[in-house]
């Protein structure tokens, strides 16, 4: 085994790519010489793969991967866990907000007994708004799944074998690594890291990718948006009967027969768009449950600098 493997996965980041690698190179042989570097292209459609064989043919500990088409970040991560062969396994971005001189204290605070240890950030420096969806997603995340997960750690870690052998074995479509090991329980430490600025280009998280991810996500590890449709649907359901009951009541009392299409009709609209919102969030997990069951591969591999499989 190589004592120590770092997992990138690469997209849109030809830019970066030479820097990452000068640095990580500084980084990784205050620790050993005996590393590998894992980067993973995910079919960006700039240069970054021509870079990764370039820095491969110059330096064997780079291992270069590329997918067949887009398959995204956490896939990304999950080709590399599978490929790697570290005793130790770095999971970081490649944009360098991820500061490659923070994994020595990474690897330090893991030799005091911890199978994971997680970089948390301070002061990260991104945009206003991906902050605030940040804050957001993981405020409904851990509603939704009775999860208690830090915003301010991400995907940047360091893990054990032991740990990286069990991220192997869940093969489930809906990827999402902070999730996952969470998940499996093992106690972790937390080290504060600076976050730092990119170093070239823009994020490629839109908006739009951000509200997909977090469906995917909360729908991979919860079923309680299901629980709490089935709880609106009594509680409309009671709030009805009690209305009926007071409705014939008055109708008794007073000879007087209740009048109102119009609050009749916005009724109707009302529990139709309750009723067909319930059906989409029952189709949607169908539609996630469909997916398993085909049992795809999780990603293609179309090109690869190396030979050797972990």
């Amino acid at each position: 085994m190589t004592h120590l493997s770092v997992v990138i996965p690469v997209y849109k980041a030809e830019g970066c790519l030479h820097e990452l690698y000068r640095r990580l190179k500084s980084a990784l042989e205050q620790i050993t010489t005996d590393f590998e570097c894992l980067l993973i292209e995910d079919c960006g459609g700039d240069r970054s793969w021509e870079i990764i064989q370039e820095l491969a043919e110059a330096d064997p500990r780079i291992k270069g991967l590329q997918f067949s088409r887009n398959f995204g970040q956490h896939y990304g991560i999950t080709a590399g866990l599978d490929y790697c062969s570290g005793q130790w396994v770095v999971v970081m971005d490649c944009d360098l907000q991820d500061a490659p001189e923070e994994i020595p204290r990474l690897y330090a605070k893991a030799q005091e007994g911890f199978d994971l240890v997680l970089a948390r950030r301070t002061h990260r420096k991104d945009r206003a708004e991906k902050k605030l969806s940040s804050v957001l997603f993981y405020r409904l995340f851990n509603y939704l799944t009775g999860m208690d997960y830090d915003p301010a750690v991400g995907n940047f870690r360091i893990m054990s074998a032991k740990i990286v052998k069990n991220c192997r074995n869940m093969r489930e479509n809906l990827r999402f690594l902070p999730g996952m090991v969470d998940w499996m329980g093992f106690p972790a430490a937390k080290i504060d890291v600076e976050h730092g600025s990119r170093f070239a280009g823009e994020s490629t998280y839109t908006f739009r990718k951000l509200v997909s991810l977090a469906t995917d996500t909360i729908i991979a590890y919860s079923d309680k948006p299901l629980r709490m449709s089935i709880k609106l649907g009594f509680t409309i359901a009671a709030l009805a009967f009690m209305i009926g009951i007071g409705l014939f009541t008055y109708a008794l009392l007073y000879n007087n027969p209740i009048m109102g299409w119009s609050s009749l009709i916005v009724s109707i609209y009302f529990l139709g768009g309750i009723i067909i919102a319930n059906l989409g969030i029952i189709g949607i997990y169908l539609g996630k449950t469909f997916d398993e069951t085909k049992k795809r591969p999780l990603y293609i591999i179309n090109h690869q600098t190396f030979d050797d499989h972990a």
